[in-house]
């Protein structure tokens, strides 16, 4: 089995190709694309009447008095993962640029700091958004405001930071580098939010967006690291079952080091490609030479 041929390589060619991939195994994109569509179909069950969201919506989505009701905190959190009700259109948009998007950011940075920073961006978009409307209006107002375009607007402007010169399409047709693309991206939301101040437009929660990207410049201009934050796995370790005895083949001079390989490959996979080091970059290099002869 070649090094190309393990799991933890198979979303490489998102890295060195992004844009529209089909195959390979899944990534953790996908299955949050998954699960915010299961919660989706949870939410139509559970409407009421046009315009009633019904109770699940109304319980999970973000609302503006938060402050004043700090044992409802979670609506920071979960508002990210409900769409509305009554406009399919709204999350398959958010879905497919997530799909494009995120994959490939990922790649970039590893399953476990990808997904850490896509929650802490949805908190920050809600944060921003939830002071943007008191600014607005001087008050705490009881408005709702529910979606995951804040947090895919910061992936969507890392991606954009990561790949200045990628051409992505929009639309699928018009091309636009990556870096022209943020910048008529952050300022449409500008004029948005400036003309929401002055027509009372709350149906696009610009807000979130500015969060979100500006969230994802910092991210990318001072290096910081999410997961530094989260509670280390080690505990577990002695949890883990032990490895079983293995019975090396004597002619077979690689099969020690397929066990580095692994561990190079798995780091790959959590943490992304740029926490390697000079040494298992060279690692990885000769063995993926060796596997290719082995393969002849």
């Amino acid at each position: 089995m070649g090094i190309y041929d393990r799991d933890y390589q198979r979303g490489d060619y998102y890295g060195r190709s992004p844009g529209f991939h089909l195959g390979g195994s899944r990534t953790l994109t996908t299955n949050l694309v998954i699960f915010m569509f299961v919660i989706y179909g949870f939410q139509m069950l559970t409407r009421g009447h046009f315009p009633n969201d019904g109770w699940f919506t109304q319980l999970f989505s973000l609302h503006g008095d938060v402050v004043k009701r700090p044992w409802l905190i979670f609506e920071f959190l979960t508002y990210g993962f409900l769409h509305s009700p009554w406009d399919l259109k709204h999350i398959i948009f958010n879905m497919i640029a997530l799909w494009f998007f995120g994959r490939v950011v990922e790649f970039r940075y590893g399953r476990r700091e990808y997904l850490t920073f896509f929650l802490v961006a949805i908190v920050v978009s809600g944060a921003t958004w939830v002071l943007g409307e008191f600014v607005a209006n001087r008050q705490w107002l009881p408005i709702a405001m529910l979606g995951a375009s804040g947090g895919i607007s910061a992936v969507l402007i890392l991606f954009c930071l990561n790949f200045p010169r990628e051409m992505v399409y929009i639309w699928g047709v018009l091309p636009l580098p990556a870096w022209v693309f943020a910048v008529l991206f952050i300022g449409l939301d500008l004029m948005g939010a400036s003309g929401r101040s002055i027509n009372g437009d709350v149906n696009v929660a610009y807000t979130a967006h500015l969060g979100g990207a500006f969230f994802a410049f910092l991210y990318y201009h001072f290096h910081w690291r999410m997961d530094r934050f989260l509670p280390s796995r080690d505990w577990l370790e002695h949890l883990r079952p032990k490895p079983k005895l293995r019975v090396l083949d004597p002619d077979s001079p690689d099969s020690s080091a397929d066990d580095e390989v692994d561990a190079i490959l798995q780091k790959i996979q959590e943490h992304g490609r740029n926490s390697l080091t000079r040494r298992e970059r060279r690692i990885l290099e000769e063995a993926s030479r060796q596997y290719q002869k082995r393969r002849r």
